[in-house]
Formats: C-alpha cells, structure tokens, sequence
C-alpha cells in the first residue's frame, strides 16, 4: 500500500508537526507532501522523507513569509501529484486537504482546525490589519472559504484532534468527525524522583495575539509573583515592553532544558483558548498542575486533580485562580497519569485501529 502524508508547511516544530512525527514512525514507507519545506528547522525524523514540495517553496520571498502566498496555496496544492497513493492522510490547519487524489484512494483529514484567520477568528484577525490589508484580505478570504469548504468533500473520513475542533468541523464543513487526542512526548518529560519546586510560574506559547499571554503578563505585574516566559514570536517586544521585573522572558528554550523548567514551577499558566494544548500536558507529565483558561481543547485534557479553571478571559479571573492555587492540593500520580492517556503510543494505536477500519470498509 502506498501512503501518502501532506502537511501544510514545515517551517517549525510545534504540535502539528509532532503529530506528523508519530505517523512517520507509524507508516515508515510513506511519502510526506508539503507546500514549505526549512530542513534546517525540522528534527531528524523529518530529513529523507519530503517526497515533493510545491512550487511556491522555489520563492525566497514566500519561505520567509509564506503567509504573502495565501492567494496561490489552493493551486499550489492541486499541483502535487499524488497518482498512485492508496491512502492520504492530510494534515490541516493550513490548508492541506485540498489535494487532488486517485479516485479510488482513501483520505483521512486530520484536523488541527479549520483554518481560523478564514472561519471563526476572521474578524480578529481583519481588526489587527492595516487599511491596505483589509482591503486585499477581505475578498480574498471570502474565495478560500468556498475554496475551503468545497475541498471538505474531497475527503472520506474526518479525524479532530478535540471535541471543540469536531464542533468547528461540524460549524465549517457540515461534516461529521471522530475525535482521536493528538501525541504527547511523556517519556521525554518523565523524571525518576520528584523535583523541588522553586519560586516561579511558567508558561511556554507561541507570542501571537490569541494566545493571550497579555493576560498572564499583566496578572503578575499586578500580584508581583515571577513569571517565566518562553517562546518567541511578533508578540515579544510588545510584552516585553509590558512586563515588570518579576517576568522574566526566556526566548526558544532548547529540549534538553524543558523539562526542567516545566517540573520546577509552581503551576503552568494556560491564557488562551487552544485547539487542543499539548503544553498543559508536559507541564502535567513533568509533575506540574495548570491554571488555565476554561474554554477549547484544554476542557478534553484537564480535571479538577489536574488544573485550576478561570472562566473568564480577563486578568482579573487570572489573578484569582493564581491565589487560590495549591500545589499540595495536586498529587504527582494524578498528573502523571493524566498525562500518560495522551501518550505517543495511545496516539499512534488509536491512530492505526482507526485507519485499519475504514480500509477494510473501503475494499468491502
């Protein structure tokens, strides 16, 4: 059986890209498609396997802002040929899905999201836009919603990576979809022995607006407890700017010193409303609670034993919950386990089950 896995770029390494990790691990001899390929910025189960990219990853000015080639991804990605592949698996946030496939192909879309600057977070997006922006993306994001949603019925069977993405789906494409929890490194972030908490908060986020780490910067400028931020993004001078002393911004953190920061915090703090949140659960699997957000993905991975819940999107939920957290109320079992539902091994068994139905009803 021939295989063929499309990302929508590999530029970084984030959630989606861990989610690819697994399925090449799962399905050795498959080919990977995507529209950008950085080699330099992909781990080393990546390197050897990009079988085609498309034409837009020739362009310099589209490598270092692939965002400027919105207008030419639906065409760029009709343009991979995929003759001769028995089962596609598309990987969507980015567009993805929209490949052309054999008629007699299976494709399974696993969806991250649907992609948000065009659905449900197009006025968010719009409203941070210059005049010429609005102007040029407006048009353009009404022709990949139909775009978008005439590509939904290219696919055979919709995977989400949470409940609150299957409803998404659902919202977008009128279609139904399983719902299958995307991989969690948990034996990377496994430590023998208990680790001494120290004097510090941590959160760990791409510094884009939605993922509201605004919210945490100003909580702790006003309760004056320490703050570790790490990640990078277009949001980093603006918070930097905010932030008092006690917030402390870390940049990329490498892998090796991860962990550590995860298991020495007090809590990981979790602002923002996530497709799903992979993040909540290193900070789990290294034996540390949450105070998160209670809206999206993080409602599938966290419980009572495992995070604290705010309700509201302010700051003023946010300072609330940091008062009336305790971490002697959260038992290492009970993060650990939680943690271990979510692992590589659950994802690429629910994974294989799932795909192994749905060709044998293909070929009934």
């Amino acid at each position: 059986m021939k295989i063929a896995i499309v990302h929508y770029w590999l530029v970084n390494y984030r959630g989606g890209e861990k989610v690819i990790e697994n399925l090449l691990e799962l399905y050795p001899n498959a080919d990977l498609f995507t529209l950008f390929w950085e080699p330099s910025k992909m781990p080393e189960a990546f390197q050897n396997r990009v079988k085609a990219t498309s034409f837009l990853n020739r362009f310099k000015i589209f490598r270092n802002n692939h965002r400027l080639s919105l207008p030419l991804m639906p065409l760029a990605l009709e343009q991979l040929d995929l003759r001769g592949y028995d089962l596609v698996i598309s990987s969507e946030s980015g567009p993805a899905k929209g490949v052309i496939t054999d008629p007699n192909a299976l494709h399974i879309c696993y969806c991250h999201s649907p992609m948000r600057y065009i659905w449900d977070m197009y006025h968010d997006y719009k409203s941070n836009m210059g005049y010429l922006s609005k102007l040029i993306f407006t048009p353009l994001a009404h022709y990949l919603r139909i775009w978008d949603r005439s590509t939904a019925n290219g696919v055979d069977h919709f995977i989400a990576n949470s409940n609150f993405i299957a409803k998404r789906i659902l919202s977008c494409y009128r279609r139904k979809s399983d719902v299958i929890f995307p991989p969690v490194n948990i034996k990377k972030f496994k430590f023998e022995k208990p680790i001494k908490k120290a004097n510090y908060f941590f959160t760990l986020a791409e510094l884009v607006p939605y993922k509201r780490i605004d919210l945490a910067v100003k909580a702790f400028n006003a309760n004056g407890l320490n703050l570790k931020i790490a990640g990078q993004g277009p949001e980093l001078e603006k918070l930097k700017s905010m932030a008092k002393s006690n917030i402390e911004f870390l940049g990329r953190v490498n892998d090796k010193d991860l962990p550590e920061l995860y298991a020495k915090a007090k809590a990981f703090i979790f602002p923002g409303k996530e497709d799903f949140g992979i993040t909540p659960l290193e900070a789990n699997a290294c034996g540390t609670a949450v105070i998160a957000y209670n809206a999206g993905g993080i409602l599938d991975t966290q419980t009572q034993k495992t995070a604290i819940l705010f309700n509201n999107q302010n700051v003023d939920d946010l300072i609330k919950a940091i008062e009336i957290f305790k971490p002697e109320n959260f038992t290492l079992e009970n993060l650990t386990n939680n943690a271990k539902q979510f692992s590589n091994e659950v994802f690429k068994n629910n994974i294989a089950l799932f795909i192994k139905k749905h060709l044998q009803n293909l070929h009934k």
